[in-house]
């Protein structure tokens, strides 16, 4: 699935980001990005149940593989 911030701004200038489809602490990754760019700040947050989740991630090593040519 695609990591997406969804980014709200009010009438009143205030910014809403709720990020979708990352696990763990990596949103903060992301809010702190977009704190920079926008030169604002965090000043209440919530986390998502994604938060609490980790992101599994395997790793496969392969010595050979066997192609027609070696046939």
């Amino acid at each position: 699935m695609e990591k997406r911030i969804i980014i709200n701004i009010s009438p009143d200038g205030k910014i809403l980001a709720e990020t979708e489809n990352m696990k763990g602490k990596q949103c903060l990754d992301y809010i702190n990005i977009l704190e920079s760019l926008l030169d604002a700040e965090t000043i209440d947050s919530d986390y998502t149940k994604e938060y609490y989740e980790t992101e599994l991630t395997t790793e496969v090593s392969v010595n050979k593989i066997k192609t027609r040519r070696d046939e």
